[in-house]
């Protein structure tokens, strides 16, 4: 039984709902993953103790008859910086080590409501503060198909948990490319979507407009039905956005529309990038010509929202840590020093950043006039050792500060559009490469479609990992 732990999650829910299997033969597949490989990779920080008994109850309610949702007794893994009620919660802080929440937040309500278990928490860097996964708490995640490498950050512990089956969905969230990073390193499927579209509750900062909550999967389809059942507006939250007659699932299953147009840029944010990577990427793109795609490469220069990024970060850590900022010696110096680098921002420097944001809206509206997705490299270098926190170079360049690296994402979290990572092939050392799709505004459907169909072009197995 253990092998359903490495099906998709539709199959699973699918298979769970016409009684084939049992929920629980399913959390207990992804426990044995758990008990393998999880002591090599540390995706899992926290079991939940509840999730065999969550998981009979669901199989109890399938013999009464009822319908038990969507996600059919899917095992999900969340985020260690989203609050789920009785279940340890340290946001990878050791200020927070033994930090129990008394309340669900709201995506965890709407898993547990379209039928999901929550498996557990998994790992992130301290307040999913940077592009490698490790903390002083539980320590680093390493990346399933290299263990030596890091499976890149914030949610680089869902990442790792969906590659290995120790969970079949992850919940995530992407301020600069935290769902997105790690899915492209350990070869999963993670969408970034539009803002407000899975509203954040509980939040410091209700009307942050940068940091979006969202899935991560082992396919596009499965990305899919996580999303139909955790999207769709909340009165807990001021940021929302309607989903009436949205069908994510049935969008990605009918596939992309007809004479679909794609540009392809290598470089977005201009700060080089290794080969080899663009050599994966820029090949899938141009290969989907033979998809009916019309695929056509472009130069696209965004590097100007490098700077505005980081004066809004520096304010989103100000505004999300506000009521801890008298314990900014405490935290690590990730987070210390994002909070330290808000607090010197002027408001001249956020009305210029937020001029850039207003400029780079603009231009991919008028790029959409001629387009219906950007295409552009995830990544700028492959997964790194795991004991480094970044990389020293990009392309053999000295980067300019130490999140230059991930400006290829963090640049388009600035649209406000919905974004996707979706692996792309392998680099010459075996190691995942994905590919970001960028869609319209509302365009999750399109996207998720156009990400099936780099998928399949493009499968990569599974990694081989000893026991």
């Amino acid at each position: 039984m253990e092998e359903l732990a490495d099906r998709s999650a539709s199959d699973l829910a699918r298979l769970v709902r016409w009684r084939e299997i049992s929920p629980v033969e399913v959390v207990q597949a992804c426990l044995a993953r758990v008990e393998r490989h999880n002591p090599t990779i540390n995706a899992i920080v926290t079991l939940n103790p509840r999730a065999l008994d969550e998981a009979e109850e669901l199989e109890r309610r399938l013999v009464r008859g009822e319908d038990i949702g969507l996600l059919a007794g899917l095992p999900v893994g969340i985020k260690d910086v989203t609050p789920v009620a009785g279940l340890r919660t340290t946001y990878g802080s050791t200020l927070y080590r033994d930090h129990v929440p008394t309340e669900d937040a709201l995506v965890v309500q709407r898993l547990r409501a379209a039928g999901a278990v929550i498996l557990g928490k998994t790992n992130c860097p301290e307040f999913a503060a940077g592009g490698a996964t490790f903390n002083e708490v539980f320590g680093r995640t390493r990346n399933p198909w290299d263990p030596t490498r890091t499976a890149g950050g914030s949610t680089g512990g869902g990442a790792a948990g969906l590659v290995t089956g120790m969970i079949a969905l992850a919940e995530g969230t992407d301020l600069g490319g935290s769902l997105r990073i790690p899915a492209s390193f350990c070869g999963v499927v993670g969408l970034r979507p539009s803002v407000g579209l899975v509203p954040t509750y509980p939040a410091e900062w209700l009307w942050d407009s940068l940091q979006v909550e969202g899935p991560m999967a082992r396919t596009a389809e499965d990305i899919a039905l996580m999303l139909q059942a955790v999207s769709g507006p909340s009165p807990m939250s001021p940021l929302a956005q309607p989903r009436d007659g949205r069908d994510f699932v049935a969008a990605v299953a009918r596939g992309i529309s007809t004479g679909l147009r794609v540009a392809y840029c290598p470089d977005v944010a201009k700060i080089g990038i290794a080969p080899e990577i663009e050599k994966v990427c820029g090949s899938a793109a141009r290969g989907l010509h033979d998809a009916g795609v019309n695929v056509e490469e472009i130069d696209r220069d965004l590097s100007f929202a490098r700077q505005a990024f980081l004066s809004l970060r520096g304010l989103w850590f100000v505004a999300q840590l506000f009521p801890r900022l008298d314990k900014v010696d405490r935290f690590g110096s990730n987070v210390a020093g994002n909070i330290r680098s808000g607090l010197a921002t002027t408001t001249h420097d956020l009305g210029v950043a937020e001029a850039a944001r207003t400029r780079i809206w603009h231009l991919f509206r008028d790029l959409f006039r001629t387009f219906d997705h950007l295409l552009t490299p995830c990544m700028a270098v492959p997964p790194f050792p795991v004991e480094q926190n970044y990389p020293d170079t990009v392309a053999g360049k000295k980067m300019e500060t130490y999140v230059d690296w991930i400006a290829p994402t963090f640049v388009l979290s600035l649209t406000g559009l919905p974004v996707a990572s979706v692996p792309c092939g392998l680099d010459p050392e075996g190691l995942p490469v994905g590919l970001q799709i960028v869609g319209k505004p509302q365009g999750e459907e399109a996207v998720l479609a156009l990400a099936s169909l780099v998928h399949s072009r493009h499968p990569l197995g599974r990694p081989t990992l000893r026991a």
